[in-house]
């Protein structure tokens, strides 16, 4: 299987023919027979009923999990034959993550939190990984925060915390968990806001994965599973076509 080229685009990330079982004493099949291409760009919503697989397909597209069977590629680099450093040499340049509880370390700042991805990849140095890190505080609101530690904030400056960490290496796609999960509305909004603006951005493509169907008919491609199959595939911009299975 080779994916559709969108506008000359190819998939940042695809599946093909993806399954995830659990080896348990009676087998538990995650997600089964998953065909997805990630186009930069994309703006997607992972939607379905608890236990349809959708934050397992999640972890799958970003290498957080492996396939039984099927393949993901990133950028058209196969990774199943990658080792779990090349796995995380992938993750670390190319992924960011978002989730729903933000997993900042207490005992950082805002600005130590941000930078912790580049002092890891490496890309950033000095003076230009705290510059960056100042700039993505700045352009999320945080501007008067940055030098306190996440203990101080609200669970939506955390969460804001959490999307400039994952945008600290400059990913080409953000991957994001229940985002908006443990927020209220106000909060919610400012988030979805902040992804909606990243999407797109220099061809960044977000995919999230909520239970919030405001939020994902809000979002310009809608993916359905029910247990662990994509039932529906609806793209709402006038660059694709939504496709529906017969």
């Amino acid at each position: 299987m080779t994916a559709a080229v969108i506008n000359g685009k190819q998939p940042a990330i695809e599946a093909r023919n993806v399954t995830r079982i659990l080896p348990e004493t009676v087998p538990v099949t995650l997600v089964k027979d998953i065909d997805l291409a990630i186009f930069p760009g994309d703006f997607m919503a992972i939607t379905g009923p608890s236990g349809s697989g959708k934050s397992s397909l999640l972890y799958l597209l970003g290498l957080l999990d492996l396939p039984t069977t099927g393949e993901v590629f990133i950028n058209g680099r196969p990774t199943h034959d990658m080792d779990e450093a090349e796995r995380a040499a992938v993750r670390l340049g190319t992924l960011g993550f978002v989730f729903q509880f933000h997993f900042l370390l207490e005992e950082f700042t805002l600005l130590g939190n941000t930078m912790v991805p580049m002092r890891q990849l490496g890309r950033f140095k000095g003076a230009a990984m705290r510059e960056r890190a100042e700039y993505l505080l700045e352009a999320l609101g945080l501007a008067d925060h940055m030098h306190k530690r996440p203990d101080q904030l609200s669970g939506g400056q955390r969460q804001r915390v959490a999307v400039a960490r994952a945008l600290a290496n400059d990913p080409p796609v953000l991957l994001a968990d229940e985002p908006t999960g443990s927020l209220d509305s106000k909060s919610s909004e400012q988030v979805f806001q902040i992804l909606s603006d990243i999407a797109g951005r220099d061809d960044r493509a977000v995919v999230a994965v909520t239970h919030d169907l405001d939020m994902a008919e809000r979002m310009d491609r809608r993916v359905r599973l029910i247990d662990g199959r994509i039932v529906a595939d609806t793209v709402q911009t006038d660059t694709m076509q939504a496709a529906e299975p017969a």
